[in-house]
C-alpha cells in the first residue's frame, strides 16, 4: 500500500480543538477511538528528540520499516498534541479496528512508568475533541490491548479505561454544552 503521509504538527489543546473544527470528513468516519501508549519512546525519553524531529522518526518506522500505509492519528505528550496520520483518512494502528477508529498513543511505558498531568490533560482535552466533532460515545473507547488480533505485548496496564471514559465525558459535558442524545443510544 501507498503510504499516505502524516501531518507531523503539534497542536495545544485550544489550537487542536480549533484543528479538529477545520476538518472535512468524506466517506471515511470512525467510530470509536483505540487508546494507545508508545511504550517506546518511554515518557522518560519522549524529549530528548524534538518534536518535529520525533514525528519524522516515527513516519520512517512506519513507513520504512513496518511498510505499513499509515500510523496512528495522534500521540499526546505533556506539551503538545501531535497529529500524526490525517484524522480524516484510516490509520494503522490496531488490527481488528484500524478501518473503523482513530488510534490515539499516549506518549509513555504505563506498565512502569506514572502518567504526567499535563499529559492526562492534553489526552482528556484531546479524546473530547475527537468524541464531540463527531458524536462518538466515550463509552466505546477501546484500549489497545482489548484487541483480539493484537500478538505483542502491551505496556499499559496502568491505564484505566473507566477513568479516561468518565473523564472524557465530564469534559464533553463542559466541552460542548447544549442538549446532548442519551449517548447509550448513539449507534
Amino acid at each position: 500500500m501507498a503510504w499516505k503521509g502524516i501531518v507531523g504538527q503539534g497542536y495545544t489543546k485550544e489550537a487542536f480543538g480549533d484543528y479538529v473544527k477545520g476538518l472535512t470528513f468524506g466517506l471515511w468516519r470512525p467510530s470509536f477511538v483505540v487508546l494507545h501508549n508508545t511504550a517506546v519512546p518511554t515518557f522518560a525519553q519522549w524529549h530528548d528528540v524534538p518534536g518535529a524531529q520525533r514525528m519524522q522518526n516515527l513516519q520512517s518506522y512506519y513507513r520504512d520499516t513496518q511498510r505499513w500505509s499509515a500510523g496512528p492519528h495522534l500521540f499526546i505528550a505533556d506539551d503538545l498534541i501531535w497529529v500524526f496520520t490525517p484524522l480524516t483518512t484510516q490509520g494503522v494502528h490496531s488490527p481488528s479496528w484500524n478501518s473503523i477508529s482513530w488510534g490515539v498513543e499516549l506518549v509513555g511505558d504505563y506498565s512502569t512508568e506514572t502518567m504526567d498531568p499535563n499529559l492526562l490533560a492534553n489526552a482528556i482535552s484531546a479524546l473530547a475533541t475527537l468524541h464531540g466533532s463527531l458524536g462518538l460515545d466515550p463509552t466505546k473507547l477501546r484500549l489497545h490491548r482489548e484487541d483480539p488480533l493484537t500478538t505483542h505485548l502491551y505496556h499499559g496496564n496502568e491505564i484505566s479505561k473507566t477513568s479516561f471514559i468518565t473523564q472524557v465525558t465530564a469534559k464533553l459535558t463542559t466541552a460542548f454544552p447544549g442538549e446532548h442524545p442519551d449517548m447509550r443510544t448513539v449507534a
